[in-house]
């Protein structure tokens, strides 16, 4: 048993002890744009912005939407974004510099939100972090989002900043991964990891040349996340995960299945058919990897909890038929899905807060080791080891 304090108001909780010098999950916090998109509104609303009335694109656009599971997402983009730059429906139009406007600013305020949030739950001085881990692959400037979302939470000047930039959907795994070595190795640290996405740069009027973008405008939305990562949590904070070990794996000859460029029109995507796939006919030797760590060579994956990025439909129902998982396992991540959608490297963040919510549920039932995964351009496999902290 032990004594923590959240918000200012101290109560007793019963925790797993973390393992000397690891890191731990020590709070979470999360933030969305104002615009809320229904999935059944998406459609009309879509083809209406973008002035297109193609009927074999609607009939396309409709399917998705379906076979995606989404119901809700958020979007910075908004009619009076549209109204004040009408070129970003334009196809052809040079619009990279409109783009980064906008996005560049709405990055940075979502990521003040869920940083604020997160500070909050954390319940110590913001003085305190020593670190900040900043994740996008939504904006692109000198100085990055890192330094000026540090000003606005007035950070120290002297705060130790690094920027991850246009990792795609892996990118919050790949932060957890670097706050885990920065935590361990930097005794007394607090580091702030903030991710933070908006599809701005993706958005473009439907063409039949590329269908990729339909899948987009069925599937990704907008938002942030933020978590504090420290080792050898002091009696005023509540760690609810210890991050055990972390790996990072690419499969070669893979780089053009997951295929992003810039250009002056924004950002282009092409997604590869054979993507679900690969993921497939690896995920099995990765995960056994990541689960040798544990010391109990007779746990099987359905002894565990998971916490896998949902980069769409596909991929969870192919995880789960490869590995044998039961239903349950995968609910956390088909639950953000749903009221998410795919948001990049927040979407992991989403994914371990309702886990948090589930092992507190399950209690005694809950299990102690988890595994967190990601996959992204690459192909990129990103992976945790994750140990509960909430005692049964």
């Amino acid at each position: 048993m032990s004594n923590s304090r959240m918000n200012g108001v101290e109560k007793l909780s019963t925790r797993r002890v973390a393992n000397p010098g690891k890191a731990t999950v020590l709070a979470l916090g999360k933030a969305f744009p104002s615009q809320v998109v229904p999935q059944e509104n998406l459609v009309e609303g879509f083809l209406r912005d973008t002035k297109c009335d193609d009927a074999y694109i609607k009939e396309k656009l409709e399917h998705l939407c379906k076979t995606t599971t989404v119901k809700t997402r958020y979007t910075v983009l908004s009619r009076e974004i549209l109204d004040k730059y009408p070129e970003l429906t334009t196809e052809g139009s040079p619009t990279i510099k409109q783009r980064l406007e906008i996005a560049n600013e709405a990055v940075v305020e979502m990521a003040l939100e869920a940083s604020l949030g997160c500070i909050k739950e954390w319940g110590r001085p913001v003085e305190d972090i020593t670190h900040i881990v900043y994740v996008s692959s939504s904006e692109i400037r000198l100085p990055g989002g890192d330094l000026y979302l540090s000003a606005k939470l007035g950070l120290r000047n002297d705060v130790n900043r690094v920027m991850l930039y246009f990792l795609g959907c892996y990118g919050g795994v790949t932060g957890l991964r670097v706050a885990k070595d920065i935590a361990e190795n930097n005794p007394g640290s607090r580091v702030l990891l903030t991710t933070s996405e908006t599809t701005i740069l993706g958005f473009r009027p439907p063409n039949k040349a590329r269908p990729y973008d339909l899948v987009g405008a069925a599937l990704f939305g907008d938002g942030a996340a933020a978590v504090i990562i420290g080792a050898n949590p002091k009696e005023c904070e509540a760690p609810f995960m210890e991050l055990h070990y972390a790996v990072q794996q690419f499969l070669p000859g893979t780089q053009n299945v997951i295929d992003g460029r810039l250009s002056e029109e924004g950002i282009n995507f092409k997604l590869g058919r054979d993507l679900p796939q690969k993921i497939e006919e690896n995920i099995e030797e990765f995960c056994k990897k990541l689960m040798g760590k544990a010391g109990d060579e007779s746990m099987e994956f359905n002894d565990m909890f998971w916490a896998v990025h949902p980069g769409g439909p596909a991929i969870l129902n192919r995880l789960e038929t490869k590995l044998k998982l039961e239903r349950e396992k995968l609910e956390s991540s088909r639950r953000a899905l749903v009221n998410y959608g795919n948001v990049s490297s927040n979407t992991i963040l989403y994914v371990m807060e309702y886990m948090r919510d589930e092992l507190k549920k399950k209690g005694e039932a809950a299990q102690e080791w988890g595994l967190g995964l990601a996959f992204g351009p690459g192909i990129t496999f990103e992976g945790l080891l994750i140990r509960s902290l909430t005692s049964p």
